[in-house]
């Protein structure tokens, strides 16, 4: 086995790269294709979401297998590889192993144990398949790396670690409130008709909002969400009453009119440019509100003109001091940009000094005293660093210019549109951000976020699971490495038996079937009871690591054929692949 797996992600790279390197559904099959036509690589999947971009290979060098996929990636994604290499990571063999099993239990998502990424690992094994870019090899991984997912949800609580992707997002648009009693009512708007559309239509609806209107470029898609929400939640929708609150479907143009009825959007599209630019959230929020939208930044004049305030105050000599140019202080030793008046001035300056110091600040006489000799020096720089720390008390202390005092923030407005952008690249522009009236939270906000989140005890557990799965892997992979030259192996004897029952057929002709059955299944119970030990032997030093040698040391011992173990090799991938099925 020699996987290789060289991507990044939210761990490695930033959301603005991120974006830049997602990939289209046609620029992941023509990655898969070029993938495996490179000379390194037998074999090609790549894992492409919201917050990552990976491509796994089989390859027969390492270091050329990295430099082709970086390349590859670079290509594809249209991000230059000196700009991307700096946020790939790279792993091999067991650690690749290990590195997709830990993204199928959700250990490596972006809110931990979130499930969703079980689908998608999902939809790119069949995506290889359908391409026939998959051999044995990632067949067998990513198989195993959905049932480890499967194992993980179900023997642990790791769902609790963290929430999926769609529910972070409704928990931080509701401020830490309770999201059903924040959702109960609001009308919805859902733009886009994908996976991750659908899930964020059905929370909401599972939340409890009044109205659920979506909005796809394909208007046949939109509808289908929209009549299976009615069919799934039109009861729990309408809450028992008689009116008609339906889950309706609308083309994407009517999205702007939507958006002037809707409290809460969501957007998770697979465009390329933005959905929601600032100016139409803002045109909303002043139709709603009557207000302008970009009034947050006027907000902050107040405070603005109290930082200019403290600048101003930086500039003026304190009371009773002279100018900064009639200070006994060298001013070129001093950082450009701080006050003389300042604590960082006289930082690391010896007692005298700081003693000169404190009489120019208090507006007295500078003394040229030199230090006295006959005490300590640690003694009489404390003292003389309390008289003037005293000094500074009684005549007041001017901010530093780089450091002006704290100004009390200007609370920003309660929000009257909730936007969640859950699309890589984003749908929504961040300057919404800074719009008044509005809380936008997206992927990147939404990293920020969990960064910090604790980590369950569960999720202890599924490392545990992931380790010994991937031991298992592993062993189960050398194993089979060795099997077909073990296989090799025994057609060769029987192949010799059968030669030796024919030479003694022609010796001995008058032997009748019962004699000649009896020595053919003796022979036959020696050359099988000399090959057993040791062929069950080098089966499990095989599934240790290291253990890949032992087949080379087989083949070199009893001078088997290279061509008659591949071609068994290629007989078990044939039936592998007639009776491969979904996980």
């Amino acid at each position: 086995m020699s996987l290789l797996v060289v991507g990044l992600s939210h761990r490695s790279a930033p959301v603005s790269v991120l974006e830049r390197a997602s990939l289209s559904a046609d620029a992941q099959l023509k990655l898969l294709q070029d993938t495996v036509a490179a000379e390194p690589a037998t074999e090609a999947a790549v894992l492409a979401t919201c917050n990552r971009i990976e491509l796994y290979a089989d390859v027969d060098k390492f270091h050329a297998g990295v430099a082709e996929l970086s390349t590859l990636l670079a290509q594809h994604s249209g991000v230059g590889l000196e700009e991307l290499t700096p946020y790939l990571y790279v792993h091999y063999e067991d650690r690749a192993v290990h590195h997709l099993f830990s993204v199928a239990c959700g250990l490596d998502s972006m809110v931990v144990g979130e499930g969703q990424i079980l689908g998608q690992i999902k939809d790119s094994l069949a995506r290889a398949q359908d391409l026939h870019t998959a051999g044995r090899l990632l067949n067998d991984l990513f198989q195993q790396a959905l049932r480890v997912g499967k194992r993980a949800h179900s023997e642990t609580g790791i769902d609790r670690a963290g929430q999926s992707l769609v529910t972070f997002g409704l928990e931080q648009l509701s401020a830490g409130a309770d999201v059903q009693r924040w959702a109960r009512g609001k009308k919805a708007l859902v733009i886009g008709a994908g996976s991750m559309s659908s899930l964020a239509a059905a929370t909401l609806a599972r939340a409890g909002v009044a109205e659920i209107v979506v909005a796809n470029r394909t208007f046949e898609r939109a509808e289908r969400l929209a009549l299976l929400l009615e069919d799934q939640y039109g009861q729990r929708l309408t809450e028992g009453d008689d009116t008609d609150v339906l889950a309706r479907a609308v083309p994407m143009d009517s999205v702007p009119v939507e958006l002037t009825r809707a409290d809460v959007a969501v957007s998770c599209t697979g465009a390329t440019g933005i959905v929601l630019t600032a100016d139409a959230v803002a045109a909303t929020v002043e139709g709603r509100t009557g207000a302008p939208a970009a009034g947050l930044g006027e907000a902050h004049s107040e405070a603005d003109a109290g930082v200019g305030a403290v600048r101003e105050a930086a500039e003026t000599p304190l009371p009773g001091a002279g100018a900064d140019e009639n200070c006994p202080l060298d001013l070129s030793s001093v950082p450009t940009g701080f006050s003389v008046m300042g604590e960082a001035a006289v930082a690391g300056m010896d007692a005298a000094t700081l003693e000169q110091h404190g009489a120019w600040a208090a507006g007295g006489a500078v003394a040229d005293r030199p230090r006295e000799t006959g005490r300590p020096g640690a003694e009489a720089d404390a003292e003389l660093i309390t008289a003037l720390a005293a000094t500074a008390a009684r005549v007041g202390r001017i901010p530093e210019r780089r450091r002006p005092e704290p100004v009390a923030e200007v609370p920003r407005p309660q929000p009257v549109l909730f936007l969640l952008d859950l699309a890589m690249p984003r749908d929504i522009d961040a300057a919404v951000h800074r719009l008044a009236g509005v809380r936008l939270v997206d992927i990147e906000s939404l990293a920020d976020a969990s960064a910090d989140a604790p980590m369950a005890a569960d999720v202890d557990m599924v490392r545990r699971i992931v380790a010994d799965e991937v031991a298992a892997f592993g062993a189960a992979q050398r194993a089979a490495h060795i099997t077909p030259t073990v296989v090799a192996l025994r057609s060769m004897a029987a192949d010799v038996v059968a030669g030796e029952i024919a030479r003694l057929e022609g010796r001995l002709p008058g032997l009748d079937d019962k004699h000649r059955a009896e020595i053919t299944q003796t022979v036959k119970r020696v050359v099988d009871k000399l090959l057993h030990a040791p062929t069950v032997r080098v089966k499990q030093l095989a599934a240790e690591p290291g253990g890949a040698g032992y087949a080379d040391a087989l083949r070199t011992l009893f001078d088997l054929d290279q061509e008659t173990v591949a071609s068994v090799s290629r007989a078990e991938d044939s039936t592998t692949e007639k009776n491969r099925g979904p996980a």
